[in-house]
């Protein structure tokens, strides 16, 4: 007889560590796309999506063939030490469609900590260098070496150090908290006076859009002021992207929306529906820093997890030939209805690029710059106004 919630949620504490608690005492008999069923029968939306994991939706039935396909060859041998084509696939694939037009390289791993461990060790490498520098609010794992590039003490490090040393961070620029741009960048160069020289510094590691941190997204100003600087003093600039990548923001990864090619970017989380895989996707010259066996591990690159992979690509492929029209009719209606005037009129005269900034920035920086520009548009095209 199957038990209820509460009879089960007795059993795990009995046997499972505090420490890895559960949200809600809601036991999972089975699901589907973006719903679950509980041991009860109960019916959910899953808002949670096993943390940001199953981006294309639970049990797809594309995902389970390829795993099913897959197992029934075999489930594991280890790349490094008998490789197979699913995985240099996969490889083919995630390096054409990182953001820029460098070439790149890839490595496999299980975890997102381990890409965001393994992006450390390359750039360290590829550098010489020691230090590291990582954002406040930032969150980039549970491992010892990513929880010191957390921005974030409880319940992610609270009890648990020490930490690493050479690992430094800045203030993440939030305007609803005050912290602008220019108030980030200048504690970076602050950073550099008094913490720790910018060449000895080997890389700054960022979330585009920070998640355990409040989900603030990076403004495009500071993502480009953050590539000039490294490119500046010689310092690798990670993209961390376990969160935000494959589609859950719109574009595949979110470094796209400003244009703004990283020298490394970790993946995870959504890129296999649920099955465990993460990747280093970066630069073939900084890639290629570590020494033949200085990456990797017994699992990374499972060739179950590869299959799950290519599956999911596939779908968000597909699905993305009528994505991004979809996408900006639930940002117009969202976001920018409330503008007074006609923003589709827009495209039609000199002010286009006013128009492709509403598509691409974010909503208070372009009520902001609609308003700098108000009058002159207002003067210009009044026969357009809608208000």
């Amino acid at each position: 007889m199957t038990q209820s919630n509460a009879q089960l949620q007795q059993r795990k504490t009995q046997v499972i560590a505090r420490g890895q608690g559960n949200v809600y005492p809601v036991y999972v008999e089975h699901a589907k796309n973006a719903e679950l069923w509980d041991v009860e029968g109960k019916r959910y939306i899953d808002f949670g999506t096993g943390i940001a994991v199953c981006n294309t939706g639970h049990s797809h039935p594309k995902v389970v063939a390829a795993v099913k396909e897959q197992v029934d060859k075999f489930s594991h041998t280890c790349v490094m030490v008998n490789p197979y084509e699913i995985a240099v696939e996969l490889a083919e694939k995630l390096v054409a469609i990182a953001p820029g037009d460098s070439a790149k390289k890839a490595i496999f791993v299980s975890t997102g900590a381990e890409a965001v461990e393994n992006c450390v060790k390359i750039a360290r490498a590829h550098t010489g260098r020691r230090g590291v520098i990582a954002f406040n609010g930032g969150f980039h794992g549970r491992t010892n070496l990513t929880m010191a590039l957390t921005g974030k003490i409880t319940p992610y490090k609270n009890l648990f150090g020490p930490f690493p040393s050479d690992i430094f961070h800045a203030p993440f620029p939030i305007e609803t908290h005050d912290i602008s741009v220019k108030a980030s960048l200048k504690a970076l160069d602050n950073l550099f006076k008094v913490d720790i020289a910018p060449t000895d510094v080997a890389a700054i590691i960022v979330e585009p859009v920070q998640g355990e941190g409040g989900f603030y997204a990076a403004p495009t100003e500071f993502l480009v002021a953050l590539r000039n600087l490294c490119d500046q003093h010689g310092i690798v600039l990670i993209a961390d992207e376990i969160q935000t990548g494959f589609g859950r923001t719109g574009k595949m990864f979110n470094f796209e929306y400003s244009g703004v090619e990283p020298d490394l970017i970790t993946m995870a989380k959504g890129i296999a529906g649920g099955f465990p895989i993460a990747a280093v996707v970066g630069k073939s010259d900084i890639m290629d820093a570590p020494l033949p066996g200085g990456l990797g591990g017994t699992y990374g690159g499972s060739p179950v997890a590869c299959a799950a992979a290519l599956a999911v690509l596939d779908i968000i492929e597909e699905a993305r030939k009528n994505f991004d029209e979809r996408l900006d009719k639930i940002n117009w209606e969202i976001y920018y209805k409330d503008l007074p005037f006609n923003p589709s009129a827009l495209s039609l005269y000199k002010w286009a690029p006013i128009a492709e900034e509403l598509k691409t920035l974010d909503r208070k920086i372009v009520l902001n710059s609609m308003i700098l520009k108000w009058d002159v548009i207002k003067q210009e095209f009044n026969d357009l106004i809608q208000f």
